[in-house]
């Protein structure tokens, strides 16, 4: 057990510094500190003493030297059991510090700002809190360093149970802490500075050389994709929106599954600005519409293939209203929906719904991210598919071409195609999906299983494939399921043979240029 005597103070983050410090002063702990948090303990009648007036030097450079001092890092660093450590710090008038709470300047706060200058930043780089942590984790056996507000709470307890003393193995955990903490500070430094210096303009390549991620563990989850597999959810500390930051409202724990479906439903109705609904299973949608009232949205996208929407997940990109919560209620067994907001009324009508999990996530803006895949000792990183696609970008390459509806049709289906896993068919009739074949080996296996979910509606369809056709055999089996419209990137050998299959039977086709795989 370490007996704390003397602490030192200072917080960029004042989040719970006030009581903390009002106990440690019950307590009896000497307090030293710098600056803004010395002045926040004295206004509020905290006995407190300044780092200037504790090592006699004052602080200079506008503040970026106040710490740097051996009255400082000896105090922190001494061995306590080390007779020679103790004899010099008698010799030099140096006291020892047995506590340092510290977080650091906000430099990822800073580096967000829209406006922010390279001098901000850098004014925005912290040493002297990095330093006092470093030298306090590195003598966790004698000094408790204390970077995180969390754990105040937990420390004064075990004061208040331990006569003002602290155990080792508490001690241990707030040094590794430390090093946590500061290796994840120094990375994000790092990667601002290497971007902003040395990669801007100079880099042929968008990716580092050396490739840096952090992420902060939000919670356990029941299992992975099977009852075998544990599972976690994290997320990447650097990041500002996302699906980490959706709220949930009721309903039973998220499962990972649940994650990697709400991802992939998210993802997808961030592509459309007019009300839309997006109903994923297994990773992949079996319904997509958008329309001018939401409710109209739901129920298309639903009506597209129910019998693979139970226990799906609804993704909406407007406020869930009264309405559209009737109809979703009507419609069966769901697992989770997601939306920017949901109205109290449309909250009241689920509450009997108790395993019906309901979440909010107000930004559903799209995000120029890397993609990341995981494999065995690697990770394949990519740019994130935002590639959009207006008229303009169309090259009609048949005899006929498609009428404006056809287009609006073609359209939507090709960034609902772009979601699907490969290879992808998606039939569509104006802004609604009808039927939808994902991730098969074969295309024209694709568009049989596309045919056979449209059922009786895929009569004057249009169809997005998301990558070119190998074979005419494909367009053939399309043209026999009713479709009157094709869009595909082009750009297969057979082109040529399948453009004049489409010009015998009288259908319309556009080149994209754009592939969509999907793996």
């Amino acid at each position: 057990m370490v007996k704390i005597k003397r602490a030192l103070i200072s917080v960029s983050d004042k989040t719970g510094i006030l009581e903390f410090a009002k106990e440690l002063n019950k307590l009896g702990v000497e307090m030293i500190s710098t600056g803004g948090t010395a002045k926040l303990l004295r206004e509020n009648n905290i006995p407190v003493k300044e780092v200037s007036e504790y090592t006699g030097f004052p602080e200079m450079l506008n503040g970026r030297v106040k710490t740097l001092h051996p009255k400082i890092h000896a105090g922190l660093l001494a061995i306590r059991s080390n007779q020679e450590h103790m004899a010099t710090l008698k010799e030099q008038g140096i006291a020892l510090i047995d506590m340092v709470v510290i977080n650091l300047y906000p430099f990822q706060e800073t580096i967000r700002k829209s406006t922010v200058t390279i001098e901000e930043v850098i004014e925005n780089i912290d040493i002297g809190g990095p330093s006092m942590l470093r030298s306090a984790a590195k003598n966790a056996q004698s000094v408790a360093a204390v970077c995180n507000p969390a754990r105040y709470l937990k420390i004064i307890e075990e004061l208040k149970n331990n006569r003002g003393c602290l155990s080792e193995t508490l001690m241990r955990q707030l040094g590794i802490e430390v090093f946590g903490v500061t290796s994840h500070y120094d990375s994000v430094i790092y990667n601002y500075l290497k971007n902003y210096f040395i990669d801007q303009g100079q880099s042929t390549t968008i990716f580092p050389q050396e490739l840096d991620l952090s992420f902060a563990k939000l919670q356990d989850l029941r299992y992975g994709e099977n009852p075998h597999q544990k599972a976690c959810f994290y997320k990447e500390k650097q990041a500002l929106g996302g699906l980490t930051n959706m709220k949930q409202l009721q309903g039973k724990e998220l499962s990972f599954n649940n994650i990697l479906d709400l991802n992939s439903a998210v993802e997808l109705v961030k592509e459309f600005k007019h009300p839309t609904a997006i109903v994923v299973k297994h990773n992949n949608p079996c319904g997509a519409a958008e329309d001018r009232l939401l409710v109209k949205a739901y129920l298309a996208a639903w009506q597209c293939d129910k019998l693979s929407a139970f226990g799906s997940i609804v993704a909406l990109n407007r406020k869930l209203d009264s309405k559209t919560a009737k109809a979703i209620l009507k419609s069966g067994f769901l697992e989770c929906i997601i939306a920017p907001a949901i109205d109290a009324e449309a909250k009241d009508l689920f509450k009997d719904k108790k395993n019906l999990r309901l979440l909010e996530l107000r930004d559903l803006e799209l995000v120029n991210e890397f993609d990341f895949k995981r494999i065995s000792s690697g990770l394949l990183a990519q740019e994130k598919d935002l590639k959009t696609l207006d008229e303009d970008d169309l090259k009609v390459v048949t005899k006929k071409k498609p009428t404006k509806k056809q287009l609006e049709s073609l359209i939507f289906g090709w960034k609902v195609a772009k979601h699907v896993k490969s290879n992808a068919i998606v039939l569509t009739r104006g802004t609604k999906t009808v039927g939808i074949g994902a991730g098969q080996m074969s295309r024209v296996d694709s568009v049989i299983i596309a045919r056979r979910k449209a059922a009786k509606q895929n009569q004057n369809c249009c169809l997005a494939s998301d990558a070119f056709f190998p074979k005419a055999d494909a367009v053939i089996e399309a043209i026999k399921a009713g479709v009157v419209a094709v869009i595909q990137p082009g750009g297969s050998i057979s082109d040529e043979e399948i453009i004049k299959v489409c010009n015998k039977y009288k259908i319309s086709m556009v080149f994209t240029g754009i592939r969509h795989f999907r793996h």
